[in-house]
């Protein structure tokens, strides 16, 4: 049968997320909508364009490209395509793959000229009704990845089964727990979709895998590799749960797990404890909202510690309000820093405080003075320099010059407002 995905949708109107095409008024930040569907557990996003003009189109797809830029979870996306062009568009923006509309009269000649320009797996066909299958059901293999189908009664169609061999996602507006296993327990149903997943308002996308899972259906991530069996607990049935954030990898808390709260997170994806004061259970920011979202578990050399890496919302660990519950220091002792990434970050906020605090002899101040054309000279005249100091070549030169190309680098972008952050999600994301 193979895994199956959850896949949310999110609709944007003028650059915001809506809860759909008949309900544009109540509306909310489109990348924060992402972000929750990624911690949640959602596997796949398809959001759709709801613009009515060009401009609003390009609004949509500044938006589109932010989603992208801030969420791990795959993305497809689809509305207002015309023309080939349209199609690059939503793949610049950082889509994997493009829903192009079935009952639009140029789809199928679309269809065609974009699985040859861009490759057939980054094509998806949306559908309500047979016709689009029934008209060009002999190309379908060879020029789409994938059909969604946004109106399940098109399963009931006469024909239907065996039409074609692709996968379908399919919208399904309610919880029939009967029906979603026969739904997923068919071969070439991939996942589900629609109002059942896309709810703004925190949808437990994880409890729903974890109902369905127990009923059969494969999920991605839920099945442990380790199980509490295989873990040592001490004496007390506890073992020591070391949290991380997992993109800056800091330090948060140290907490307990018992098994019953070891097997709640793995359920849930939503990091659980065994409070030893309270003896019981908490899911960490059940009251404070200031939940960690499950994204790796690592036992240790001797299975009985776990390291935890998870996405902190709020940006708060502490009860005290702190991020991290690390903050009382104790000593210290200067070092220089060697991780390229911190190198850099630190680097950067010089710079930012040099340009929002000026100092008199500053050399990064006399740039930011002289304005963005002074800076772009210097960049281009250091690129030109690593290219000379590379055709000599001596090795020492070439890293002297690379820094000195990173340095006006940072400040070109301290003057135009791009973070470290954005220009690597932009690397990830390639």
């Amino acid at each position: 049968m193979g895994q199956k995905i959850v896949a949310s949708t999110i609709y944007l109107k003028d650059g915001l997320a809506v809860r759909g095409p008949e309900c544009l008024d109540d509306t909310i930040d489109a990348v924060k909508l992402a972000n929750h569907y990624n911690d949640s557990g959602v596997d796949k996003l398809i959001i759709m364009d709801l613009s009515d003009d060009d401009d609003e189109h390009e609004k949509n797809l500044m938006a589109i490209r932010e989603i992208n830029n801030n969420s791990e979870v795959k993305s497809c996306a689809g509305g207002n395509i015309k023309r080939l062009e349209d199609v690059k568009k939503y793949i610049y923006a950082g889509c994997q793959e493009v829903i192009l509309n079935g009952s639009k009269h140029n789809t199928a000649e679309l269809m065609i000229e974009a699985a040859n320009r861009f490759g057939k797996e980054k094509i998806i066909v949306s559908i309500e009704n047979m016709d689009f299958v029934f008209k060009y059901g002999d190309k379908l293999d060879s020029y789409v990845n994938e059909i969604l189908i946004l109106n399940k009664k098109v399963l009931d169609f006469d024909g239907f089964e065996g039409s074609t061999d692709l996968p379908y996602i399919v919208y399904v507006d309610d919880y029939e727990e009967d029906y979603l296993v026969r739904l997923l327990t068919s071969r070439q149903i991939r996942g589900i979709s629609g109002t059942l997943v896309s709810n703004k308002y925190c949808y437990d996308i994880m409890g729903l895998k974890s109902k369905l899972s127990d009923k059969g259906v494969k999920f991605d991530n839920f099945e442990p590799l380790l199980k509490w069996n295989d873990l040592t607990p001490n004496d007390k049935g506890l073992i020591p749960v070391i949290v991380q954030e997992y993109i800056t990898k800091d330090v948060l808390m140290l907490a307990y797990m018992n098994e019953e709260s070891f097997k709640a997170t793995i359920r849930t994806g939503k990091m659980t404890y065994y409070s030893r004061s309270r003896k019981k259970l908490w899911m960490k920011g059940e009251t404070s909202g200031h939940i960690q979202y499950v994204k790796k578990l690592i036992a240790d050399c001797d299975k009985d510690t776990i390291l935890a890496f998870v996405s902190q919302a709020g940006d708060i660990a502490c009860h005290t309000g702190s991020r991290s519950c690390f903050f009382n220091e104790i000593i210290t002792k200067e070092y220089i820093e060697k991780n390229p990434l911190k190198i850099f970050e630190t680097l950067y906020d010089i710079i930012v405080d040099r340009r929002d605090n000026p100092k008199e002899g500053s050399y990064t101040n006399y740039l930011f003075d002289k304005g963005i054309d002074k800076i772009l000279k210097k960049v281009g005249e250091e690129a030109t320099e690593i290219v000379i100091a590379a055709k000599n070549p001596n090795k020492e030169e070439i890293k002297y010059e690379i820094a000195d190309f990173l340095y006006h680098v940072m400040v070109l972008m301290v003057e135009c407002d791009i973070t470290w952050d954005e220009v690597t999600r932009e690397l990830s994301r390639r």
